[in-house]
């Protein structure tokens, strides 16, 4: 029923967000990017990737008609995007400069929202960019939000647990408590309604720590209050559920798992379809094309992955998974392993590394990215590399290269909370969590002395030395660098 057709391994940190439009895919990262991918074959466009946040960014989303793609970020802003160029459309500051975790935009794009740790959300009219209120809408972070089809209300979910519904004054209609135990992580609005005569219903699915994924039915009746009522609570999943999304007709619901699973839906019977497991690490997002039959997932484990809805066996599904894998870029310093590098991404490497002279032999010997990784003195010679010189180079090229993605599989405690970066300078702040001296300095002087990880105001700006981190971190990069090392050496002994 869902076949895989492409992985894209173009982040080098844990993919937060995908987002579809008519012809395009984005993803955003904790580096920082956003990649937009065409939905023709999959290849990145040339102007990705986009680079304007400071900090990770958490949260992009399209407008409806595709011309804009949306994005925020912990560094405090929303950046609007032309999904036709890539270039800066505008800039959106929340007003305290608060982390921004979540961002949405009206159906009709009159709206734009994005939900803030200090438990804010910020709502701004889209045409003119102009900032129409930013109200309190929880004590705790605010990590979900969504419009209604009609754009007439929008629903905010908060790590305490609770979902509330807005008007679009942000006025309280009504606020489901406890929704999730220990909180809510995703929500979404399936995009059809039924009218029966002065009663609007919606359908709308959340998700949560509570490893749940539920589907609500919410009701708007003229002259009286919005109500929520529990439709269905679907368990399939064995670990908390961070993301959720309809399908475009509203007849599947897809959710991703902190278990690495892909849970498929029937969305009316609550009936599980599927269970995909390719991802390594905890599934973190989940989208479905609104005019094609793809699936996007994406994952800590730092990859995309593009599944296709439809009988997989079929020579469309097998064509389309050689096409598609087909554009995509130059690995060598975009993030994609060594081992799933193609014959032609070999072969550009070897012209980038000043080895023009071997790309000959490769190309006739069909060397991959698997065979490359293998590569030694031996199975060099026999390739017929008769220069030692050339062959020594070469060696030591890979050497660098498999040290150097290694390298970006450094232990997660080593790297910086803020930027996701490997700490040079560790520091201990107040609120227990160590950071990189200079991102935590730049981050009190401009986010109100409140804790990166918590939210809560730091008791004092003072920052201890981590030496024992520091000391661990060094140790750490002196191995990696001693086995590469070794390696090279071994393979060019006589």
């Amino acid at each position: 029923m869902v076949s895989l057709i492409c992985t894209l391994r173009h982040h080098t940190d844990e993919v937060t967000c995908c987002a579809f439009s008519p012809s395009l895919l984005a993803t955003s990262s904790g580096d920082k990017t956003l990649r937009v991918y065409t939905t023709a074959n999959f290849s990145e466009l040339p102007f990705s990737p986009l680079r304007g946040h400071g900090y990770g960014v958490h949260c992009c989303c399209f407008s409806s008609c595709g011309s804009f793609l949306l994005s925020c970020s912990t560094d405090g802003s929303v950046i609007v995007w032309s999904a036709e160029t890539g270039e800066v459309k505008a800039t959106l500051e929340h007003p305290g400069r608060s982390p921004l975790r979540v961002c949405a935009l009206a159906p009709d794009s009159s709206l734009l929202l994005a939900g803030a740790c200090d438990g804010t959300a910020a709502l701004w009219d889209f045409r003119s960019k102009t900032l129409r209120r930013c109200a309190t809408v929880s004590e705790a972070s605010v990590v979900a939000c969504c419009f209604s089809p009609c754009a007439q209300m929008f629903v905010t979910g908060c790590t305490r647990g609770d979902l509330k519904l807005w008007d679009a004054h942000t006025s309280l209609l009504h606020a489901e408590k406890d929704a999730h135990d220990l909180g809510v992580t995703c929500c979404c609005f399936a995009p059809q309604f039924i009218i029966n005569g002065c009663c609007v219903e919606f359908r709308l699915a959340s998700c949560g720590q509570d490893s749940q994924l539920k589907i609500w039915i919410v009701s708007q009746r003229e002259g009286a209050a919005c109500t929520m009522k529990l439709l269905q609570t679907l368990t399939s999943q064995t670990a908390p559920v961070l993301s959720c999304a309809f399908s475009s007709d509203g007849e599947w619901v897809v959710s991703g798992s902190v278990d690495k699973s892909v849970a498929v839906y029937d969305a009316s019977l609550g009936t599980v379809l599927q269970t995909l497991k390719q991802h390594d690490r905890y599934v973190t997002a989940v989208a479905l094309s609104p005019t094609f039959p793809w699936i996007a997932t994406g994952s800590m484990d730092r990859s995309v992955n593009v599944w296709r809805i439809g009988d997989g066996d079929d020579s469309t599904a097998a064509e389309s998974k050689e096409t598609r894998c087909q554009g995509r870029k130059l690995p060598g310093h975009s993030g994609l392993l060594l081992t799933d590098w193609s014959e032609d991404d070999v072969q550009t490497w070897l012209r980038d590394e000043g080895l023009v002279e071997l790309v000959g032999i490769f190309k006739a010997n069909n060397i991959d990215g698997p065979e490359l990784s293998q590569l030694n003195k031996e199975t060099a010679a026999e390739l017929g590399i008769e220069s030692v010189g050339l062959r020594g180079r070469l060696l030591r090229k890979i050497e660098a290269l498999k040290a150097e993605q290694n390298g970006s599989e450094a232990p997660d405690e080593f790297l910086c909370p803020i930027t996701r970066e490997l700490m040079k300078d560790p520091v201990i702040a107040a609120d227990g969590y160590s950071y990189e001296r200079e991102s935590i300095e730049s981050w009190i002087r401009g986010k109100n002395k409140t804790s990166p990880m918590t939210n809560l105001p730091l008791q004092t700006t003072l920052l201890t030395p981590n030496r024992s981190l520091k000391i661990a971190i060094t140790r750490w990069k002196s191995n990696q660098e001693t086995a590469a090392q070794s390696s090279s050496t071994s393979d060019n002994k006589s």
